[in-house]
């Protein structure tokens, strides 16, 4: 299976990747150089230890004044872990993703170059804890878009997944958690790896948001046995379409069918009314849908 994928040169699906790429760090800059680095969050990854290093040195460096440069700090962990990982994972980090940090590391510097280190909302940490947290995850979805990865610690999680077999989503929340956990001593203020926890959650609902799309989209079960009726209130009254799906009962291993649909939230209502009257012993389930790809909701093409 391939890891990188690759658009031909020059097309619309590279420009659009690359397009992509570029406005997402330059989304995700804008987050952590207006809300995110002025009050000292570090919400996990090699941002959140570049902007650790960064606050430590303001003062310290007789040739960095201003302290560490968030994005090239960044950058220079950045690149042996890419590297170390290549060797490691196997060519997993395309040019793309390099492309994503790069970018990101210049736009964050130039941003903090031209604005400094005053927070865009003084006095607000709370407020600036979630619009961070919305504009990164908002840049990251779309790196995530083009088929790029993050690369940082992310690559620090899957090297300990290689070798301990445990799940990469909880290694990622353990190995931002530790970086979070640095605020405390660095700066001895517990209200910092609180608000960066916030972060790290609005994030991840940002990207997923981004990913997936705002779906108020539901998929509903009906187990009846007046299935037929149903199927003909789903096609000739909501005007949708569905599935029969063949089942046994466990109790009786008796023969029963399934309704599939997948239809909008106002749909589901006006279904459940008609399910109500056509078998009061229906058996319904509905779930949430949180991405549909096909005729009739989101296009292929899209």
């Amino acid at each position: 299976m391939k890891i990188i994928t690759k658009e031909k040169l020059f097309t619309k699906e590279w420009f659009l990747a690359y397009g992509l790429i570029l406005i997402g760090a330059f989304i995700m800059a804008s987050g952590f150089v207006f809300f995110i680095s002025p009050y000292k969050f570090a919400p996990g990854g090699v941002y959140g230890i570049s902007i650790v290093l960064h606050h430590l040195t303001i003062g310290k460096l007789s040739f960095l004044p201003d302290g560490l440069p968030i994005g090239m700090t960044a950058l220079a962990m950045d690149i042996p872990l890419t590297i170390i990982g290549t060797k490691i994972l196997g060519p997993r980090f395309g040019t793309k993703t390099v492309v994503g940090f790069v970018s990101l590391a210049i736009f964050t510097d130039v941003l903090e170059k031209l604005w400094g280190n005053t927070p865009l909302v003084e006095n607000q940490p709370l407020l600036s804890a979630i619009y961070g947290g919305v504009l990164v995850g908002l840049g990251l979805g779309l790196v995530f878009r083009s088929r790029a990865t993050s690369g940082g610690s992310d690559i620090i999680a899957m090297i300990i997944e290689k070798y301990t077999k445990m799940p990469l989503g909880q290694l990622m929340i353990i190995v931002d958690g530790a970086i979070v956990m640095l605020t405390i001593l660095a700066f001895k203020d517990w209200s910092l790896p609180l608000l960066s926890l916030i972060i790290i959650f609005i994030t991840g609902k940002l990207i997923d948001l981004v990913l997936q799309g705002a779906s108020y989209n539901k998929a509903i079960m009906i187990i009846s046995e007046k299935y037929d009726k149903i199927k003909e209130t789903i096609i000739e009254d909501i005007d949708r379409g569905g599935t029969i799906i063949p089942a046994k009962g466990m109790f009786k291993d008796d023969d029963k069918q399934i309704v599939f649909s997948v239809l909008t939230r106002r749909e589901v209502e006006v279904l459940k009314d008609y399910v109500r009257k056509i078998d009061e012993k229906a058996f319904v389930i509905i779930f949430n849908a949180s991405e549909i790809l096909g005729r009739g909701f989101k296009s292929w093409s899209n």
